[in-house]
């Protein structure tokens, strides 16, 4: 397996809004979960976003009122639209996908991280 391909960073001001791109195979795009994580220097990688195959969403309740995820799947893509972005949403944006996760919340990934996608909130 590889890495899911994760682009659409860069650097925008307080209150702009980024569009992050998830590609991948379709048998993996349609995985039962495709998760959005983000990992800030020096901290912990966090989940933020979920979409199951069945078009379900859940979003982290930081980011609920900022963030959307959808797919394609013509296009074997996931996007990751972030709007309102505050200095705190700096951080490396990667993706990956599951077909289950354990009674605490963990999923068991199916692919390797990949490079991610940079993101950075400054002026």
């Amino acid at each position: 397996q590889v890495p899911l391909v994760e682009s659409g960073g860069g650097l925008v001001q307080p209150g702009g809004s980024l569009r992050l791109y998830c590609a991948a195979s379709g048998s993996i795009v349609s995985s039962k979960y495709i998760n959005w994580c983000r990992q800030a220097t020096g901290k912990q990688r966090q989940l933020r976003a979920t979409i199951t195959s069945g078009g379900s969403t859940n979003y982290a309740d930081s980011v609920k009122a900022q963030f959307t995820i959808s797919r394609d799947n013509t296009k074997n893509t996931v996007y990751l639209q972030m709007n309102s972005l505050k200095p705190e949403d700096t951080a490396v944006y990667y993706c990956n996908a599951a077909n289950r996760y354990s009674s605490g919340g963990y999923y068991y990934y199916l692919a390797p991280w990949g490079q991610g996608t940079q993101v950075t909130v400054s002026s």
